[in-house]
């Protein structure tokens, strides 16, 4: 018989580590409060390890759309353009997407028609709302949030996989201010339903000030989706009021026509995602049968750019230990921690540095952002510059025949 693991959270995520446990054997049942699937979302990337996750876990249907025709502009205070270096541009040379292509190619490989494998158990609009662990089972109390029914089922393994502020890590490990690390910063991340007008429909485009920035992340096949991020030290403030005006305010004086787009472009957004910033850090994500993984467990935060990539490697290294190690769940998930720890050590104190190059959090910052950009922009160009006259250079057997 199968074990049975019960995944919380229809994420990227959950659906990586239900791939992981059905291909190790198991049985998961994934349950997600919202009442159907999300779609859509705002840009993001994938890193090597991503895509090399992404293979392990069967996704060949992973949509990318990397803007090939695009050029990243620098806006200035007084309305000009200049070239900088894109998030695209960072070393490893990402992979760009929008959430909703890893996510849709999870589902179909989860349970949306992957013929090879057996779908795997989705129930919407379910919450646990009691974990019990005992010395062969976890029971967990459900609810059907649209109906306010109860039951418990029996579970050898309960995985929290459902975001940030998870339930499963407040119900199994505590309340959430004991794990999430204040940034000090809000993000509001959307589509655009279309590009800045005068700008190629790839192009992406950067307007950063001291406290505030506004990002233009241009893709293939589709319209470019945007971010607003900005600093602040009260961020219970920041959720109070209407979300458009309280961003007007603060990007009032950034006269750009192209952020004024971004700005006019807020009040029509449905999808958008708007949340102060955090880390999750904790010495341990797991305890009993009860394990953490994504946003629950560690949170890279969006500055990072390795909240994806995380999510998926958690969950293909899931399933490949648990495969290792079938009837020690104690071993297997110790093996699990220890292999992605220096990762997501790594990659949470790179992300205080990306803070920096996302909206530098002082005038001395500032400066020096901008001395390293204009630096890196020049370093590229030079580069650019010499692989052409190289490439126009008569070869060296060419010469001897001429001159011969």
């Amino acid at each position: 018989m199968k074990k049975r693991a019960l995944i919380v959270g229809l994420g990227i995520a959950g659906m990586s580590a239900a791939i992981g446990l059905r291909e190790a054997g198991w049985a998961p049942v994934l349950i997600e409060k919202a009442a159907q699937r999300r779609t859509g979302g705002y840009f993001i990337n994938l890193m090597p390890e991503g895509l090399e996750a992404a293979a392990d876990l069967g996704l060949d249907n992973l949509h990318t759309r990397n803007p090939e025709q695009g050029t990243t502009w620098a806006l200035s205070r007084r309305g000009h353009r200049r070239p900088a270096l894109g998030w695209l541009d960072q070393p490893g040379r990402p992979t760009a997407m929008v959430r909703g292509d890893v996510e849709a190619a999870l589902w179909h490989k989860t349970a949306g028609g992957d013929q090879g494998n057996d779908r795997v158990n989705v129930r919407f609009s379910t919450a646990p709302i009691e974990i019990v662990e005992g010395d062969n089972a976890a029971e967990v109390l459900l609810e059907d949030v649209s109906t306010g029914s109860r039951y418990r089922e029996s579970f050898d393994l309960v995985i929290g996989a459902d975001g940030l502020r998870s339930t499963v890590r407040r119900l199994s490990f505590g309340p959430h201010e004991d794990f999430m690390t204040t940034w000090n910063a809000m993000i509001c991340a959307f589509s655009l339903p279309e590009q800045a007008p005068s700008f190629a429909a790839q192009d992406s485009l950067i307007s950063a000030r001291t406290g505030r920035a506004v990002w233009v992340f241009g893709l293939a096949d589709r319209a470019p989706t945007a971010l607003l991020t900005y600093c602040t030290k009260d961020i219970a403030a920041q959720f109070t009021g209407n979300r458009t005006e309280r961003l007007r305010a603060v990007f009032d004086d950034m006269v750009h026509p192209a952020v004024r787009h971004v700005l006019d472009a807020l009040p029509d957004t449905a999808d958008y995602l708007f949340d102060s910033v955090h880390q999750v850090k904790m010495k341990r994500w797991s305890t009993g049968r009860v394990l953490l993984t994504g946003d629950a467990a560690w949170c890279l935060n969006l500055f990072s750019g390795m909240g994806t990539t995380a999510a998926l490697r958690g969950g293909a290294q899931l399933g490949r230990v648990l495969n290792e190690h079938p009837e020690d769940l104690d071993r297997a998930l110790a093996v699990w921690e220890a292999g992605l720890r220096p990762l997501i050590t790594t990659h949470q104190r790179m992300a205080r540095l990306k803070h920096q190059w996302f909206v530098p959090t002082n005038r001395a910052l500032a400066g020096v952002r901008s001395l390293a950009m204009h630096l890196a922009v020049s370093a590229r160009r030079t580069t650019t510059e010499t692989r052409l006259l190289q490439a126009a250079a008569p070869a060296p057997d060419t010469l001897v025949k001429q001159h011969g």
